[in-house]
């Protein structure tokens, strides 16, 4: 019988992959840990996108002269190009060499390079001296494995699943930190059950790694609603943060207005002129350094303007 974990997923092929990747971690530390492995499963995730749309165009080739190195193939597609450098494939190949920080530091460079949209998202620090290079090459091995081990369980949307179940674990290693990046998945399913955002404009102020957003689009397909049927907003302050939450989203193929960069809702709003249909959030919990003396007059103090030394009225 299957247990039950503290984020709501069966425990299953996730947690054997977590167990695998856990013994890599060494001396690490989980919050500096989480980026090295989320960062691989989110580049696992956009190289199997763009190898899948490459066969299909390559089998194409000779009756539609498609071209599977046509970056504006994949542009209409709405598929992150991937140069040769990032492939997944050239990756794996070379795990076992010493030099596996910098080929990967490459991949995410040449990825950022060649997709605007993901400009200072992705983790690009593999080949710092710290960072064992051996285990990362075993972890690279480990994210390899996903599809595999998701397929002998049946598994759809084995990335999305993986990275939101490791978000998880992640935040639970760390205590009370993590509850800033991640919000348990059954406290997200409650709170998307209760308000229905079925359509419309759905924003949160305060997203870190983007699980509310995640869950309304659950919600919307699995009630019969189209995703096109919400829009989503959000902000973020923390920029590592920032940076899980717009690789959690690309992964699901989820568009998302976060903003430019990360910014502190209350006192740089980074969407003034939008009129939400739903907020959702889990806001910073007791701050009482929140800046509330500078905002007496702020114009979204509809209900009364929040005490100084407490942050959760606001």
């Amino acid at each position: 019988m299957a247990e039950n974990n503290h984020n709501g997923a069966q425990l299953g092929f996730e947690n054997k992959l977590w167990e695998m990747a856990d013994k890599l971690r060494g001396h690490m530390d989980p919050s500096e840990y989480k980026h090295v492995v989320l960062g691989l499963i989110f580049l696992k995730y956009i190289s199997d996108a763009f190898r899948e749309k490459y066969e299909e165009l390559k089998a194409r080739q000779e009756s539609d002269y498609t071209d599977p190195e046509d970056r504006d193939e994949y542009l209409a597609a709405n598929i992150f190009w991937v140069p040769p450098e990032a492939r997944w494939e050239h990756i794996r190949a070379r795990a076992p060499q010493p030099d596996i920080g910098q080929v990967i530091d490459k991949a995410m460079a040449a990825i950022e390079r060649e997709n605007p949209s993901l400009k200072g998202v992705l983790p690009k620090d593999y080949s710092r001296p710290t960072l064992d290079k051996t285990r990362l090459g075993e972890l690279v091995n480990v994210v390899s494995d996903i599809d595999l081990k998701a397929g002998d369980s049946g598994v759809k949307d084995p990335l999305g699943r993986v990275y939101e179940y490791f978000l998880g674990r992640f935040a639970a290693a760390e205590g009370k930190g993590g509850g800033e990046f991640y919000t348990p998945q059954s406290v997200v399913q409650l709170l998307v059950e209760m308000i229905e955002p079925y359509r419309g404009r759905v924003y949160d102020p305060c997203c870190g790694s983007g699980g509310m957003f995640v869950q309304s689009e659950k919600f919307v397909e699995e009630h019969g609603g189209r995703i096109g049927d919400i829009a989503i907003y959000g902000q973020e302050s923390n920029p590592t943060t920032w940076r899980l939450a717009k690789m959690n989203l690309a992964i699901r193929r989820i568009d998302a207005d976060l903003g430019p960069h990360h910014a502190d809702t209350f006192h740089h709003d980074l969407h003034k002129d939008l009129r939400a249909d739903y907020i959702l959030a889990n806001p910073p919990f007791n701050d009482s350094d929140w800046g509330g003396e500078r905002l007496t007059d702020d114009p979204r103090w509809r209900y009364g303007v929040p005490p100084a030394s407490n942050a959760n009225y606001a």
